[in-house]
C-alpha cells in the first residue's frame, strides 16, 4: 500500500517543552512510519526572532536532539532544516504573488500573536506572510496529513484557498489538499495556568532536571477558590489534576474525590504529580543526554534529511514554475 504523505514542522525558538511533546511529538511518534517529513522551522523563527540571530542555529540543534529524545526515528522518518532547502523560500516568492491580501490579514492566528507578543516590532512583511510560508512547507511535498495543534487550523484552511487558488488560476492539479491531524491533548496548561508557551515563561522543558521539575511544580497554580487546606476544592479547573489525569490514572477519582473534600492539601497534590511527570520524563532526559554526546552524528541525520527534501522539493518547484510560465 502506498504510504501517506505527512508534513509538520516546529519553530526553533529554543528548547522543547511538555506542550511542545504532548502537542505535537506525540502525534508524529504515530505517524512516523508514513513518509513523514519533520522540519526545523528556522526561517519561520526569523518571523519573530529576527534580532536574535545568534540563537537560531543553536536552537536547531536543541530541537533535533529533542525529536531524537521523544521517540522520533530517523529510520522511520525525515529530518531535515528548513533553510537547508532553498525550494521553501523560492516556493513562497512564487505563492505570495497570487495570495490576497485580505486573506492574510483576516488571520485570526496573526492577530493573537501580535497581542501576545507586543513587546516586539512585528510590523514586518515576513509576520504578515508567514502562513504563505507555511503553505508553501506542506505544498513542496504536497503532504496530506498534517499534524497540528488546533491553533494552527487556520493556517491549513489558507493552505487549501491558496491551493485551490493556484488551480483556478493554473488549471494543474498539482496539489493535494492537507488534512490536519489533530493531537488528543490539545491545550496543555503550563505553570500558570494558561497554555503553556515560552513567551509566557510557564513552561516545563524536556531538559530540566528531576530536581528542576520539582521545583517548577511545587510553585505551580491550582485552584484559586483552595486557598487553605480545609477549602473544598474544583479539580476541573486546577492545571495539576489536568496532569494526573494524563498521567496518574489509577489514581484520578482519588485524587478528585480528596480534592473535592479538603482531605489534603495542594502541596502534597502537587508533589505526587511531580513525581508521575518525572518518571514519565526520564527516559527522555537518559536519550537526551546521550544524543548531546553524539552531535556529529546528529548533523549527519540532518544533511541526509536535507538531500531526500531537496530532491522532493525540487520536482515540486520545477512543476509549478511550468504551470506558472516561468518554465518553457
Amino acid at each position: 500500500m502506498k504510504k501517506t504523505r505527512v508534513f509538520s514542522g516546529t519553530r526553533p525558538t529554543g528548547k522543547l517543552h511538555l506542550g511542545n511533546l504532548l502537542g505535537a511529538l506525540e502525534n508524529y511518534k504515530k505517524l512516523q512510519g508514513q513518509d513523514a517529513f519533520f522540519m526545523i522551522a528556522d526561517l519561520h523563527a526569523l518571523t519573530t526572532e529576527y534580532e536574535s540571530k545568534t540563537t537560531i542555529a543553536q536552537n536547531v540543534m536543541e530541537v533535533v536532539i529533542d525529536y531524537l529524545a521523544s521517540g522520533l526515528d530517523p529510520e522511520k522518518c525525515t529530518f531535515f532544516v528548513q533553510s537547508e532547502v532553498q525550494e521553501h523560500a523560492s516556493l513562497s516568492l512564487l505563492l505570495s504573488m497570487i495570495t490576497p491580501l485580505g486573506w492574510l490579514e483576516r488571520n485570526p492566528t496573526y492577530k493573537d500573536q501580535l497581542q501576545e507578543l507586543k513587546g516586539k516590532d512585528l510590523n514586518t512583511h515576513g509576520f504578515l506572510g508567514y502562513p504563505v510560508l507555511q503553505a508553501a512547507d506542506i505544498m513542496l511535498y504536497k503532504g496530506e496529513k498534517v499534524p497540528v495543534g488546533e491553533d494552527q487550523l487556520p493556517h491549513l484552511e489558507l493552505t487549501r484557498e491558496i491551493i485551490r487558488r493556484f488551480f483556478y488560476l493554473y488549471k494543474k492539479n498539482i496539489f493535494p489538499e492537507p488534512e490536519a491531524v489533530l493531537t488528543q491533548v490539545p491545550k496543555v496548561p503550563g505553570l500558570d495556568g494558561r497554555k503553556m508557551s515560552k513567551s509566557y515563561n510557564n513552561c516545563i522543558y524536556l531538559a530540566d532536571s528531576r530536581e528542576e521539575v520539582t521545583k517548577k511544580i511545587r510553585g505551580m497554580m491550582t485552584d484559586p477558590a483552595r486557598k487553605t487546606k480545609e477549602d473544598k476544592g474544583h479539580p476541573e479547573v486546577c492545571p495539576v489534576f489536568f496532569y494526573h489525569k494524563l498521567l496518574n490514572p489509577e489514581r484520578v477519582e482519588g485524587v478528585a474525590h480528596e480534592c473535592r473534600n479538603a482531605l489534603r492539601g495542594c502541596v502534597e497534590c502537587k508533589m505526587e504529580m511531580a513525581t508521575k511527570l518525572n518518571e514519565f520524563l526520564d527516559p527522555i532526559r537518559e536519550r537526551r543526554e546521550s544524543w548531546m554526546k553524539k552531535k556529529t552524528e546528529v548533523r549527519q541525520i540532518l544533511d541526509q534529511g536535507a538531500k531526500r527534501a531537496r530532491e522532493i522539493a525540487s520536482q515540486t518547484l520545477r512543476e509549478t514554475m511550468e504551470a506558472m510560465g516561468l518554465v518553457a
